[in-house]
């Protein structure tokens, strides 16, 4: 790690499991004051956080916040800034997953999805960024399913298209300022929500998924904190990940689409026959 310069503050959303957890886990034993935000406190996982923690004047500190709902997020917000100070590296990780083919997915649950994914995004950073100081750096948790559209994952692909381009807007605007900001894209990475989702996940998303490959959260970790130390604005952890997002940007669409194409006629195809 040398060279690298960690920061003295991280602001996290979704901090009680998956890439939250991991992320806050690994500051922690970096050294920096963490500050998480999710739904709902666990102590379970509070003690578990509580351990990594390097010296004893090192600052642990966590809020019940909704990341739909901003006022309650801005007013968490400010109380940690007031309790550790100015974030200097902020995440947003919350998000949620709602998969099925277009004409069975309820509005509810598209609209559900593009709330917390999308607007959860945009809350996040209007509740961070007037505490942000130059050399401060915004990251928001988009996905591979933000270049690369999947079977079903209408609402997903939606959300996570959406603030891919956020993330570049904001990029645009807030480098004046000094404060950067990096759109971190991983593929599937083996979390609680990609447990629960492998349980109903239709059969082209699974064999399309696997085009991008699948991550522990310790592979996915490395790439993330790797691209963070970096300053890169987009992350891509994952050598299959990596080469998918480059054949979606520089193959002609003739090319990808056929591609892609194949693959879902062979899985119906298949699965076709075995309700024959």
């Amino acid at each position: 790690m040398s060279g690298v310069k960690i920061p003295e503050t991280l602001f996290v959303t979704g901090g009680m499991s998956g890439l939250g957890k991991a992320l806050a886990e690994i500051y922690l034993r970096r050294g920096s004051n963490v500050a998480l935000f999710d739904l709902a406190i666990r102590d379970e996982v509070m003690r578990e956080l509580e351990a990594c923690k390097q010296r004893h004047t090192q600052k642990l500190v966590a809020y019940a916040a909704n990341v739909t709902e901003l006022a309650a997020l801005t007013a968490a917000v400010g109380q940690a800034v007031e309790t550790i100070g100015h974030p200097v590296l902020a995440i947003n990780c919350a998000g949620i997953q709602r998969a099925a083919p277009f004409d069975q997915l309820t509005v509810d649950d598209y609209e559900t999805v593009v709330k917390v994914n999308l607007f959860g995004s945009r809350n996040f950073a209007a509740a961070v960024i007037p505490a942000m100081r130059p050399g401060a750096r915004l990251a928001l948790v988009a996905s591979m399913a933000g270049f690369v559209a999947n079977y079903s994952y209408a609402a997903y692909c939606s959300s996570k298209f959406a603030v891919i381009g956020l993330g570049r807007v904001l990029r645009l605007e807030l480098k004046p300022r000094g404060i950067d900001v990096s759109l971190i894209c991983p593929p599937e990475v083996d979390t609680p929500m990609v447990e629960e989702e492998a349980r109903t996940m239709h059969p082209v998303s699974r064999t399309l998924k696997d085009l991008g490959g699948t991550l522990s959260v310790d592979e996915a970790m490395a790439g993330i904190i790797g691209g963070l130390d970096a300053g890169r604005h987009v992350i891509i952890p994952g050598l299959k990940a990596r080469l998918t997002y480059l054949c979606n940007r520089y193959l002609p669409d003739f090319i990808l689409n056929g591609v892609v194409d194949r693959i879902v006629r062979s899985v119906l195809a298949k699965m076709n026959r075995a309700v024959a």
